[in-house]
């Protein structure tokens, strides 16, 4: 007997549509596979860091776009709750396989507070964008790889497009 699923709000199903956007590789394929052949950085860095840039660039444009959205108090915690507990399944089998504990989720809160930083040092009125791909060529390490800075920035700002679109297409009754 089938039991049926309670239909999920607007919220919900906003805060799980964002979660699964944030974990979507697909984008982050298609990045890598731009690399040059002969690139002189780790691609296994970078993939591991566009991913947590990818995580954080959702969370940020949540808490941006809807910052005066009486729904962002809302949302917030069903995106970061989701994020928490991939993160900790993730911690848990990556610990298993290498016999190291690995706190996933405390590495992305550490990112987000490195990039929030960054973009709070920019001057007035410069986009976040640069300070965004300064910091993940940083992170990457090789701050002066102008590919893996303009890599940073392209994903963040994709992110951004993608996200006001699609809080745009919600509009302010369905959300």
């Amino acid at each position: 007997m089938k039991t049926e699923q309670p239909e999920k709000s607007p919220i919900e199903q906003a805060g799980e549509d964002l979660f699964n956007y944030a974990i979507d590789r697909e984008d982050i394929k298609y990045l890598l596979s731009l690399f040059p052949e002969d690139a002189c950085i780790k691609l296994s860095k970078v993939d591991y860091e566009l991913q947590i840039l990818k995580i954080i660039a959702v969370g940020w444009h949540i808490s941006f776009h809807l910052q005066d959205h009486p729904y962002k108090d809302s949302l917030l915690p069903l995106f970061w709750n989701a994020v928490q507990e991939f993160s900790r399944n993730l911690s848990e089998t990556a610990g298993l396989m290498t016999g190291k504990d690995i706190g996933y989720f405390g590495i992305i809160k550490e990112r987000l507070d490195t990039y929030v930083l960054s973009m709070s040092q920019q001057p007035e009125g410069a986009e976040p964008c640069q300070s965004i791909g300064r910091e993940f060529a940083r992170l990457c390490g090789n701050s002066q790889d102008l590919f893996v800075f303009m890599t940073g920035t392209k994903l963040f700002a994709s992110i951004t497009s993608r996200l006001t679109r699609y809080f745009d297409s919600l509009g302010p009754a369905r959300l």
